[in-house]
């Protein structure tokens, strides 16, 4: 064996689960080679067979999504402040995260512009301008995006500053429609992470303290790792008329009054790459479901 090959399987070793599960995380990533660390801290390369994963992911949860209505649309990266201060809630629960742009074109901005922790503000005060009547009604847009919150305690896939996702955004006539659309892409999220991902979740609702800022109800579904930690693989938001006032997101009804509309937001994450891993792989490497991997493998005797 030569000096090369020699160091290379040294550095290719995986450590034992039951001996340090985080190193062990990552050394799946390393040897998988999945994604490295950029030179920004907390920032992520996804290399070309974990942005494969990513694509499968994205391609069948893409169809799956057209499937209950919504259609594919995008919105800028960058969001004047003034619209993320609009909802109380949301501006404080973003705030710690938000990355800012002060300086442009060699000159001080007038006014900060936001690079977007999620896209409700932006999206909204869209909507604000689409939605006139009910016959505008159902509203679905989805959009697929990068997201960037400052991260102080980054990990590879699952808790990184900048990370690739997909967000829903809905607009509807009455709270009750808003949240049947709410479980219902929250029971698009369970059936492909079950059957297409093979990780079996629990759904459920989060507490008043760890629903999303604005919303009324937040709905996920959780998988066990094989550590015996939860995570969170997927979130579904009723957002209730909260943002309908903040940005005067109104309709005619059928009956010529101006009403709010109710609305909903929801999205998975390239974290559903950190479950993959976590669920299934092993001590010897990374192990992926069938319907997933980039790669297939038929082994035939003869």
């Amino acid at each position: 064996m030569t000096l090369k090959k020699k160091e290379k399987t040294i550095n290719n070793k995986i450590t034992s689960r039951s001996e340090n599960y985080s190193e062990w995380y990552l050394d799946i990533i390393k040897v998988a080679d999945l994604a490295e660390h950029a030179s920004v801290k907390g920032c992520m390369i996804i290399k070309p067979y974990g942005y494969a994963i990513w694509e499968n992911i994205k391609d069948i949860l893409d169809k799956k999504i057209k499937e209950t209505g919504a259609e594919n649309a995008y919105f800028p990266l960058l969001i004047p402040e003034k619209l993320l201060q609009k909802e109380a809630d949301h501006v404080e629960g973003f705030s710690p995260e938000c990355a800012v742009v002060t300086h442009a074109g060699g000159k001080k901005l007038k006014e900060p512009l936001v690079i977007r922790p999620t896209s409700e503000t932006i999206m909204y005060e869209t909507f604000s301008r689409w939605i006139e009547s009910y016959r505008d009604l159902p509203l679905l847009i989805n959009q697929w995006a990068n997201i960037v919150r400052w991260e102080m305690r980054p990990r590879l896939f699952l808790r990184t500053t900048e990370f690739l996702w997909q967000e829903g955004h809905t607009a509807h006539q009455s709270e009750e429609e808003a949240d049947k659309k709410a479980r219902q892409m929250l029971e698009v999220y369970k059936d492909f992470l079950e059957n297409y991902l093979a990780i079996p979740v629990v759904s459920g609702i989060k507490s008043e303290s760890e629903k999303f800022a604005g919303a009324k109800n937040t709905y996920t579904v959780e998988a066990m790792m094989q550590d015996g930690k939860a995570l969170q693989m997927g979130t579904s938001h009723n957002l209730g008329d909260n943002f309908a006032k903040a940005f005067n997101i109104k309709f005619l009804d059928k009956n010529e009054k101006r009403k709010y509309a109710w609305q909903t937001s929801w999205g998975v994450s390239t974290r559903l790459i950190g479950g993959l891993i976590m669920t299934h792989s092993d001590d010897k490497g990374l192990v992926l479901p069938p319907k997933i991997a980039p790669i297939q493998v038929v082994i035939i005797p003869i």
